[in-house]
């Protein structure tokens, strides 16, 4: 346990992890990557050239530097984080690892500041956090349908838009189920890459007897942004083989929750469907509020158009109907809200809520990202 001398370094070092927080988390990516290029396998390489994973780091290491007396505050973030690290097999053997270089990147990026007193505090800390998750992830690993990557092969494969494509896969040999508002994690070698890469994609539907469903938005242009949303674009077809781990994540229906408000943007529909799925099952109230760019990046179309018969729909091609705003969300103050989307479409939609007097208990999302990528 830490002393309260050493709670008090820690604190002191908030202002410093303001200023140089994401400078450092670079600095800790690159030396244990070049001590440990193996965990290439396990990072998505496209977060971290662009600057989202080491961002996402450094605000979870300045939430918990802030949050010392009280860790409890950060248990959502941290159980939110351990779902990605199960999904990812990240292992407690990894974290000795992850300690050493962040401590060597403190030192790097502080030079002479890092005292050794404060070198010790953060050894210290770091290692009280290290086995919060540890303990949040063994939990999960244990609540899994299956460890590590399992071979699934795909039995259908259907264009949902221009740049969505919906996979359908079956194992014959797992019994599972899934959550509405879950995720798979892909395992693909793309062509020309020599590290495996994993990926993140939501379900579609809590219904599996007919295999596992799940979308995937085809990003960029193919080359460091979206290498593998192409790959699976391109070249995973009908009778391939993938590996795929336990479906994971937080951004689950609360069933005391009896009027909804359903919020997307983009491919971020994915797990709304498989959320409104769940809600038509247990007659709840819902609004769904679906904003896409145009005619041609709509997926899920059919579906969309049945639902219109049953709940209250209202889709925003925002190129011809303008963006979302505070206002489209005024009447539906006493509803329990469901977002999801990109980064940016995810930040402006809280802050309009929060305009029209949501309270933040009241928003439930799910970023497509790295967590702790929004701030709020």
């Amino acid at each position: 346990m830490l002393t309260e001398q050493e709670k008090d370094i820690i604190k002191g070092t908030v202002p410093v992890l303001e200023e140089y927080g994401t400078g450092i988390t670079k600095t800790f990516y690159r030396k244990m990557f070049e001590a440990h290029p193996e965990l290439l396998n396990m990072f998505n390489q496209t977060n971290q050239k662009v600057g989202d994973q080491p961002e996402a780091l450094a605000k979870t290491v300045l939430a918990a530097a802030r949050h010392i007396d009280n860790l409890e505050a950060i248990l959502p973030v941290v159980i939110g984080i351990g779902h990605k690290h199960r999904a990812l097999n990240v292992k407690p053997e990894h974290y000795p690892i992850v300690g050493k270089y962040l401590l060597e990147a403190i030192k790097h990026v502080l030079g002479p500041n890092a005292t050794e007193d404060i070198l010790i505090a953060w050894e210290k800390y770091y290692g009280q956090i290290a086995q919060v998750f540890i303990d949040v992830e063994k939990n999960m690993y244990k609540e899994a349908d299956w460890d590590g990557f399992q071979p699934f092969e795909v039995i259908n494969k259907e264009l949902l838009s221009d740049d969505i494509v919906r996979f359908t896969v079956k194992n014959d040999v797992l019994n599972f189920a899934v959550r509405a508002g879950q995720y798979i994690t892909v395992k693909v070698k793309p062509e020309n890459s020599e590290y495996d890469a994993l990926r993140h994609y939501s379900i579609s539907s809590i219904d599996t007897s007919n295999g596992l469903q799940f979308a995937v938005r085809r990003e960029g242009k193919g080359d460091e942004k979206g290498v593998v949303s192409h790959h699976m674009f391109n070249e995973l077809n009908i009778g391939d083989t993938v590996e795929i781990s336990a479906p994971a994540g937080d951004f689950l229906l609360d069933p005391s929750d009896d009027h909804l408000l359903f919020i997307a943007g983009g491919v971020g529909i994915t797990p709304i469907m498989s959320m409104i799925e769940e809600a038509l099952g247990n007659n709840k109230s819902i609004k769904l509020i679906y904003s896409v760019r145009n005619e041609s990046e709509l997926p899920f179309k059919e579906e969309l158009e049945a639902l219109k018969e049953k709940i209250d729909v209202e889709v925003r091609l925002t190129h011809e109907q303008g963006r979302l705003s505070g206002k489209d969300f005024r009447d539906y103050i006493e509803h329990s809200v469901y977002l999801c989307g990109s980064m940016d479409f995810m930040q402006s939609m809280i802050h309009f809520l929060q305009d029209e007097g949501f309270e933040m208990d009241q928003i439930n999302y799910e970023p497509f990202g790295p967590k702790m990528s929004i701030s709020i």
